[in-house]
């Protein structure tokens, strides 16, 4: 038997809606990343994947969420979200969802922000 780390489900995912206050996202950015100053920044492991927290896009909110909308970018804690699944829409877009829980939830914009800004307002305040 083979081990596959994705589920491929044939849904629309804006149709799906999750439970509580959980949170489900996508475009989730998982390569390495090239700072302003041109530096690579990789994993501590040698691997593509970094030990960093990460922007999404929300697709949908748990009744109980009144901190998250849809159509918000949010940066989740390193790790701190599900495997991913791949659904499949009506028109046969495959898109990666994750669900997040809402306590890994750091920051919240009504756009994508440039990954580098956060460290920059967070030395700034130093």
């Amino acid at each position: 038997m083979s081990y596959t780390s994705k589920i491929h489900i044939k849904v629309d995912y804006r149709k799906i809606q999750p439970t509580h206050k959980n949170i489900i996202v996508t475009d989730m950015e998982f390569g390495e990343r090239v700072s302003t100053g041109g530096v690579i920044l990789i994993g501590d492991n040698m691997e593509e994947r970094g030990i960093r927290p990460r922007w999404c896009h929300v697709v949908a909110v748990g009744p109980k969420n009144k901190d998250v909308n849809p159509g918000e970018y949010i940066l989740v804690a390193h790790g701190r979200w599900s495997r991913g699944i791949d659904m499949t829409d009506d028109d046969g877009n495959t898109v990666t969802i994750r669900m997040v829980d809402p306590k890994d939830v750091l920051l919240s914009s009504d756009e994508l922000p440039v990954d580098d800004y956060v460290a920059q307002t967070y030395h700034q305040r130093d």
